[in-house]
């Protein structure tokens, strides 16, 4: 074995090496490794070629160049995935401007994953031993073994083309996934980190489009009636589509066109005319509620509608969380950069529903107002009357880090008190990570670690209680408020977790769950609080529902004439069977589980049809496919102007 054999040798351990390890701490398998295996080694080639150009000294350089960007790279996105439960695409460098603001939350992330880092960097490790012993020649070879090179590349870049050819009736299967479906988590579980980079720099490049997939008819409704009104305006999708060339724009059309609306039912209207208060709980979860830690909480979420099968799923935290629970739209990397670059108005959006009806609507967040690009996405959802710190908040509270969800609520109520009917929309922040326990990193568990002291968890745990302990008190002091102004009867309020507390570890959450969760789809389990003081009983909804079915759901309680088929989530109160999507495109149903590839039936159920799991699949795929194009195209302006 010559040394010149051993450069070779060498890149395939390096990449090889960093694949298989992301394989097995981002996803927990081997398995199916083939695609990896095959679309790595075109790309070996192409490093054993740029690591040959040069003479001795060049070519050292630039292999230990590569080595380290690939270390660090490969670091990075087993840390992004930690910290946001997904792939970093080059898509979200659109959000680039908020990484100062996750900075302890990164430092946090990469000390607590060092052994993780250590392990990405054995290859380095490894170069620098092999260079000592002088184990590698870097002496440019001669040009016909470059052309050579160049041959095999080719070759094996065609080999791994055609072996997508193999199969491609599944709709996750590689073909697809190199050619119609965006989705960083299935595509890197299927190929590869550099693999699916390279994927993901291309239709960055090359204005990638996903298409829509054909959906078999499956059963939509459950206890299905003959007679029922249904949520929808009267559009004229010919017309429309004849005004367009636009082919992404035709074929959401047609697909809106031929969608079954979700009907009218015993809620609807419930709540028509009364005002909405509307929270993006920061961190909030269920496993926060508790009868004697946080009474506010437990009261509302006990005496008003209570989801048992609500879930707030992660797409690239908070910003996501917003997006779902404002828009019922799904929200990717790409989308969320949309949102901010193309600003499309988002017709259904919360602000602009209620706006139309002559409702007064106004927003609060209670940190820097240009946090995730609000300035510009807050207008998009009807919010222009937007306060945050540094737009003038910062006059009326204190706004150091972490600021009091308490004050936020006391000095804004009487922006708008007498402004009824109103829709007033908060971003809370007290229940901000990171959750570290009698410490100056986190004021607000620090203000409230008296209360939490005693109580029989892990330290982190406790100073995430501490924090949702703020939440509550915040509440409770808003309800004292809408009392004092005769205006509670006539109020609603209603609020869901921006995400699950994801710095803290599955065990961690377990402590104060009531159940056993997994790391990927029950560790979203939440609770969507709708509560009026009016409300006589509280009221049980078994269907599954999730972040994107929160705007429907409200627009109906509220007898807003919407049309539904515009809308991907739905209102979990209609006869429509309920759906819960993930970010790696797993999926809850009311008669099961979709994860990792496998469905797992719910006790007691028997599926409709044999092609239920495909077509779900389907309909999943193309709620994705959907969402970006209303953005990116700003679909809702083009339909309903």
């Amino acid at each position: 074995m010559n040394k010149k054999s051993n450069l070779f040798y060498y890149l395939t351990f390096l990449i090889l090496y960093l694949e298989f390890m992301s394989k097995i701490i981002i996803f927990k398998n081997y398995h199916n490794l083939l695609y990896i295996l095959v679309f790595s080694i075109p790309l070996i080639f192409i490093l054993n070629f740029i690591c040959n150009l040069f003479k001795n000294k060049g070519n050292k350089i630039v292999l230990y160049l590569i080595t380290i960007i690939l270390c660090i790279y490969y670091s990075f996105q087993n840390i992004f995935y930690k910290l946001f439960t997904n792939i970093f695409s080059f898509n979200t460098i659109g959000l680039a401007n908020d990484i100062t603001e996750f900075k302890s939350l990164i430092l946090k992330s990469i000390t607590s994953n060092i052994f993780v880092i250590i392990t990405f960097f054995l290859p380095l490790l490894v170069l620098i031993a092999l260079t000592k012993k002088n184990k590698i020649n870097f002496k440019r070879p001669k040009k016909s073994l470059l052309i050579i090179n160049i041959f095999l590349i080719i070759i094996f870049y065609i080999i791994s083309i055609l072996s997508l050819n193999i199969s491609k009736n599944n709709i996750y299967s590689a073909y697809n996934l190199y050619n119609n479906i965006s989705s960083e988590i299935k595509i890197t579980d299927k190929f590869g980190i550099l693999t699916y980079t390279k994927i993901d720099i291309k239709r960055l490049i090359f204005d990638y489009e996903e298409k829509i997939t054909n959906e078999s008819n499956i059963k939509l409704k459950e206890n299905y009636q003959e007679e029922i009104t249904y949520n929808e305006l009267d559009i004229n999708f010919e017309e429309l589509i004849n005004n367009t060339t636009n082919k992404n724009i035709i074929n959401t059309l047609e697909y809106f066109k031929s969608k079954e609306p979700t009907n009218k039912n015993k809620y609807t209207g419930m709540f028509k005319g009364k005002n909405l208060i509307f929270i993006l709980a920061e961190g909030f979860n269920e496993i926060a509620i508790d009868k004697e830690l946080t009474p506010t909480l437990y009261k509302l979420s006990h005496e008003g509608f209570n989801f048992n099968n609500y879930y707030s799923p992660v797409f690239l935290s908070t910003t996501g969380g917003e997006f779902q629970a404002t828009t019922g739209l799904i929200p990717t990397q790409e989308i969320l950069t949309n949102w901010k670059k193309v600003k499309p108005k988002i017709s259904y959006a919360l602000g602009h529903s209620f706006k139309e009806i002559g409702y007064q609507v106004q927003s609060y967040h209670d940190w820097t107002y240009t946090y995730y690009g609000r300035e510009k996405t807050m207008p998009t959802l009807g919010f222009d009357d937007y306060l945050g710190c540094g737009s003038g908040l910062e006059k009326m509270m204190n706004c150091n880090w972490l600021p009091s969800d308490i004050d936020l609520f006391n000095v804004t109520f009487p922006l708008y008190k007498d402004k009824t009917p109103f829709v007033t929309y908060y971003v809370s922040v007290s229940g901000h990570a990171p959750y570290v326990y009698n410490s100056t990193g986190n004021s607000i568990a620090k203000k409230n670690t008296e209360l939490v002291k005693d109580l029989p968890y892990s330290n982190n745990v406790k100073a995430y209680l501490a924090t949702q302990i703020e939440l509550d008190r915040a509440l409770e002091s808003l309800i004292n408020s809408l009392e004092e102004a005769n205006i509670l009867k006539d109020t609603v309020i209603s609020f869901v977790g921006d995400h699950y507390p994801y710095t803290l570890t599955i065990d961690e959450i377990n402590e104060l769950s009531t159940y056993e969760r997994d790391d990927i789809i029950e560790v979203n389990h939440s609770d969507f609080i709708i509560w009026n003081s009016e409300m006589k009983e509280s009221i049980n909804i078994d269907k599954v529902g999730s972040q994107i079915d929160v705007l429907p759901t409200l627009l109906n309680l509220f007898g807003i004439n919407y049309d539904s088929r515009l809308i991907i989530g739905q209102d979990i109160l209609s006869d429509n069977v309920g759906l819960a999507i993930f970010s790696n495109r797993s999926w809850v149903s009311d008669y099961g589980t979709y994860r990792n590839g496998k469905f797992t039936l719910k006790n007691g159920k028997t599926l409709p049809e044999d092609t239920y799991i495909n077509n779900v699949n389907a309909i999943v795929n193309n709620r994705f496919t959907l969402s970006n194009n209303i953005i990116k195209y700003n679909i809702y302006d083009y339909i309903l102007k």
